[in-house]
C-alpha cells in the first residue's frame, strides 16, 4: 500500500489541492489493498471492519473538503466483502445476523460516518426482501443481490411525493415507474437501487387506498438520472444524498415485494413495519460509532500534544494531569459506556425479533416495544454524540482546531443526520410509553418515521 495520509493517531491528514469547493475528484491519496477472500466468522468481518475504517479515516477529512463522490470508497467496502454479510451462505455471503451487522456499522463509523451510513442503508435495503417480499422473492432477490455482489440505494424518501406507478402499456409482466425523490441517499454509488412508489389505476389516478411497490431496479440505466445538489452541506458530505430523478423506468411485477402471482399483496403482519425501527437502529449504530472514534482520538490527541495550564494556581506538568481534563473526559466516557450498553441490549432485541423463522409470528406489542426501546437509544447518543463531539475540543486544547485534523468531520456529520427527523418526537414517544405504560394506548404508531 501507498503511504498513509492519517491515522487514528492525531496526526494530521494530507491536504486537497488547492480550487474549488464543489464536486473534486478522489485524489486517491490511499491506495487499497486487494483482499485474497472474503471474511466467513463474525470476528472476521470485525477484523476487517477495523481495517476498512482505518482506511477510510486516513482521508476522510480530504474527501470531505473536496465533497468527493466516493465510487472507490464502496468499492472498498464490496471488494473487502462487507456488504454481502447478511446474505446466503450459498452465494459466498457471510450468512450472519443483525446484530453483526448493526456492529459493522459501528466499526465503520468509527473511521468514516458518511461510509458508514451508506453501509448500514445498504444493510437495510438488502433486508427489504425479508420485510415485504414473499418467500420466493426473498430467496431469489438475496441470491441475486449477493452473488453479484452488489450495492444498494434507495430513493424512498416518504417526505416527497410518491412515484407514480403504473402497469406496463404492452406487456402486463412489467410495472413502469416515474418520479423524482430528495435525499436518495447512496443511489449514486450503488449498483441497485429500491424504489418506492404508489400503484395507479387504469386511469392513471392513484386511489386513497392504493398500494406501495417496493422493487429492486439497476441503478445504472438511462432512466434514473441523478442530481449533484449534495454539496457543500454541513456534514456527512460522503453519503451522496442528493434527489434522483426516475423516468420510465421498468420492474417486473415478479420483483414487486410482497406481491404474488396474481398481483396481490400479500401481507406479513406486523413484520411488514419493522423497516423503520431497523433504520432507526442502524442510525443509532452510526452514531454511537462517530462518537466512539471521536474520543478516541481525542484522548490520543490529548496524551501527545495538550500542553497544561501555566497560568493556574497549581500548575501541572502535563495536560494529562489537569483535573478539569481528566474529569471531562472521565464524565464523557462514563456516558459513553452507558450508551453503548444501552444499544447492544437493543441490538439484541432485534436480532431476535427480525431473525425469527416464522414472520408472520411477531406481534404487535413486540413490534412496539422494539420501536420505543430503539427510541430511547436513539435520543440517548444523540445526545450524547453531540456532546461528546463538541466538549472533546475542550480537553484537546485550542491547537486541536487547525483544518489539517479534521476533528470537526465527527460533530458535523452527527449534527447533520440528528436532523434526519426530529428527535423530539423520539422523546415523546418514550414519553407516551413511560405515561400510557407498555400497553396499547403506549405503543407507538408505526409511521414512516416511526
Amino acid at each position: 500500500m501507498a503511504p498513509t495520509a492519517t491515522t487514528t493517531n492525531g496526526s494530521a491528514p494530507a491536504s486537497v489541492k488547492p480550487g474549488s469547493n464543489r464536486i473534486q475528484p478522489d485524489p486517491e491519496l490511499i491506495q487499497y489493498p486487494t483482499f485474497e477472500s472474503r471474511p466467513k466468522t463474525r470476528e472476521e468481518f470485525f477484523q476487517r471492519a477495523k481495517q476498512v475504517a482505518d482506511l477510510l479515516h486516513q482521508d476522510e477529512a480530504v474527501r470531505d473538503r473536496g465533497n468527493v463522490v466516493p465510487y472507490r470508497q464502496v468499492q472498498l467496502l464490496k471488494d473487502a466483502g462487507l456488504v454481502t454479510l447478511l446474505g446466503p451462505t450459498s452465494v459466498g455471503g457471510g450468512g450472519l445476523q443483525w446484530r453483526e451487522a448493526y456492529h459493522v456499522i459501528r466499526l465503520v463509523a468509527q473511521g468514516d460516518g458518511s461510509l458508514a451510513q451508506l453501509l448500514g442503508y445498504h444493510y437495510l435495503w438488502f433486508w427489504a426482501s425479508a420485510l415485504v417480499g414473499t418467500d420466493e422473492q426473498r430467496k431469489r432477490i438475496d441470491e441475486w443481490i449477493t452473488k453479484n455482489n452488489y450495492f444498494i440505494g434507495g430513493a424512498v424518501n416518504p417526505r416527497d411525493s410518491d412515484l407514480i406507478v403504473t402497469q406496463h402499456p404492452s406487456d402486463p409482466s412489467k410495472l413502469v415507474c416515474n418520479g423524482k425523490k430528495t435525499f436518495s441517499t447512496g443511489s449514486k454509488v450503488s449498483d441497485v437501487t429500491i424504489l418506492e412508489g404508489t400503484l395507479a389505476g387504469p386511469d392513471g389516478i392513484v386511489a386513497p387506498d392504493a398500494p406501495h411497490i417496493f422493487a429492486p431496479v439497476l441503478s445504472k440505466q438511462a432512466g434514473i438520472v441523478y442530481g449533484d445538489e449534495w454539496v457543500d452541506v454541513l456534514g456527512m458530505r460522503g453519503t451522496q444524498s442528493g434527489g434522483v430523478t426516475i423516468s420510465h423506468v421498468e420492474a417486473p411485477w415478479s420483483d414487486a415485494l410482497g406481491f404474488n402471482e396474481k398481483h396481490e399483496f400479500v401481507p406479513l403482519g406486523p413484520y411488514n413495519t419493522l423497516n423503520l425501527p431497523t433504520i432507526q437502529l442502524v442510525f443509532t449504530s452510526f452514531y454511537l460509532g462517530i462518537t466512539q472514534g471521536a474520543l478516541s482520538r481525542g484522548l490520543v490527541y490529548t496524551k501527545a500534544n495538550t500542553r497544561a495550564w501555566p497560568f493556574a494556581g497549581e500548575p501541572v506538568q502535563r495536560g494529562t494531569d489537569e483535573f478539569y481534563i481528566q474529569e471531562g473526559y472521565g464524565t464523557l466516557q462514563a456516558r459513553l459506556w452507558a450508551s453503548e450498553a444501552q444499544i447492544e441490549k437493543v441490538i439484541e432485541e432485534a436480532s431476535s425479533i427480525l431473525h425469527v423463522k416464522d414472520r408472520t409470528t411477531i406481534t404487535a406489542e413486540q413490534r412496539a416495544n422494539f420501536a420505543v426501546h430503539v427510541a430511547a437509544s436513539k435520543v440517548v447518543i444523540a445526545d450524547v454524540g453531540l456532546d461528546i463531539t463538541n466538549r472533546v475540543f475542550e480537553l484537546q486544547g485550542a491547537r486541536s482546531i487547525a483544518a489539517k485534523y479534521g476533528y470537526d468531520v465527527a460533530y458535523r456529520d452527527l449534527r447533520t443526520h440528528t436532523l434526519h427527523d426530529p428527535i423530539a418526537h423520539k422523546r415523546a414517544e418514550v414519553g407516551r410509553f413511560a405515561l400510557l405504560g407498555p400497553k396499547e394506548d403506549g405503543w407507538p404508531t408505526p409511521t414512516w418515521y416511526t
